[in-house]
């Protein structure tokens, strides 16, 4: 096994920055993957777009020829939007390097981690020759927004062609603090309901006449605030309850509203099941002696990547380029990852830092972007790499 040599040019960067230039907030691509694809073709894999419905994705694939395991990159080529631009020091398709960062939406979650994927194959190929079993690429439009017609899509195309894969590294940005300092080895499931409580609307000068939906929904919903729902296990925290949204009234002060609407969400560990949560739920609403009506939809169950040859690797991987000993987590929110491990696939996440995602401004260190190419062409040798 050769060493792989420290990457210290630009050409991650370049590539980062004419991916983050196309504003393909989600499900738009806006000609992300064409760039990804021809770089890839140029390396020989075999490209297969899968469009489902207004999303683009695509699976490209190399195969040595040497029996071995396939090794897939995943990811996304979509962002969320970039909100108030007046906000932001430079505008958010620009990717614009200043005092060592690179500015631009999309710049940690997730387009440089994708840049560096594409060069770190490119470099992997050009210094170790021959690798054994199968590289891949599973990206996709659909992460951000509804994620119905992405990665879920893919991978039961795939499942259906009896296409399998051994180990997927996801570029989400896992670090937290420093480049390589966590990497995800599941998640917590999501859970989210809309609650209708029904009343009776009526005038406020006249309680006697009707049944406030407010009043009777703040006991219940501080009960299911409080309750402790779970201890956690020794892979996941304890499961959480969270009101994203209370929404009641006509608009006026004299008015009693005929119902109340609640948005609300789990994010639960592998010591609860949906089945448990949603049965506890409603108890504890019917307990309260409510009318109401709620409707359920799971975003993703937990999952977990046990300790494996992936996860030894990756260990090892950023032990020796950036010195320092890595967290396996469990936490932050949902990937794309939920799609892919049920079907018996070794995942993790690892990517650049988090701490601007989703934000005006965000950015990443320009330094990291070299550093984690390094990171995934030296995962590619110790998984892939050829050993004579």
């Amino acid at each position: 096994m050769n060493p792989i040599e420290t990457i210290k040019d630009t050409e991650t960067l370049a590539l980062a920055q004419a991916l983050i230039s196309k504003p393909s907030v989600s499900p738009k691509d806006e000609g992300c993957q064409d760039l990804m694809i021809q770089r890839l073709a140029a390396m020989g894999f075999d490209i297969t777009p899968m469009p489902f419905a207004d999303v683009e994705n695509f699976w490209a694939l190399k195969d040595s020829g040497i029996p071995g395991p396939t090794l897939v990159f995943a990811g996304h080529t979509d962002v969320v939007p970039a909100g108030p631009l007046t906000e932001w020091t430079f505008p958010p398709f620009e990717a614009t390097v200043y005092d060592g960062w690179l500015y631009g939406r999309g710049s940690a979650d997730m387009k440089s981690a994708l840049a560096a994927m594409i060069i770190a194959c490119e470099r992997f190929i050009h210094q170790q020759g021959a690798f054994i079993g199968k590289i891949g690429f599973l990206i996709t439009s659909d992460e951000e927004a509804a994620a119905k017609h992405g990665t879920v899509r893919v991978m039961q195309a795939l499942a259906d062609a009896k296409i399998h894969f051994d180990y997927c590294i996801v570029g989400e940005p896992s670090s937290a603090q420093t480049l390589g300092d966590m990497i995800r080895v599941g998640r917590r499931g999501s859970l989210n309901a809309h609650l209708v409580i029904r009343g009776k609307s009526g005038h406020v000068a006249y309680p006697d006449t009707l049944v406030n939906p407010i009043h009777q929904a703040m006991p219940a919903i501080n009960a299911l605030a409080c309750k402790q729902w779970d201890q956690g296990n020794e892979f996941f925290p304890p499961t959480t309850f969270q009101v994203s949204n209370f929404n009641a009234g006509v608009g006026v002060q004299n008015v009693v509203p005929g119902d109340a609407q609640v948005e609300f969400n789990f994010r639960y560990s592998s010591a609860s099941t949906q089945a448990d949560l949603i049965a506890q739920t409603e108890a504890i609403l019917a307990a309260h002696g409510l009318d109401f009506e709620i409707t359920w939809a799971l975003s993703g169950e937990p999952f977990l990547t046990e300790k494996g040859r992936l996860i030894d690797a990756a260990v090892a991987t950023l032990r020796a380029i950036t010195d320092q000993e890595v967290i396996l987590s469990t936490g932050g929110g949902t990937s794309d990852g939920r799609f892919i491990a049920p079907y018996g696939i070794e995942l993790i996440e690892l990517g650049l830092v988090n701490k601007t995602i989703h934000k005006v401004n965000e950015r990443v260190r320009v330094e990291d972007l070299a550093v984690l190419t390094t990171i995934y062409t030296d995962l590619l040798v110790r998984l892939v790499g050829s050993h004579d």
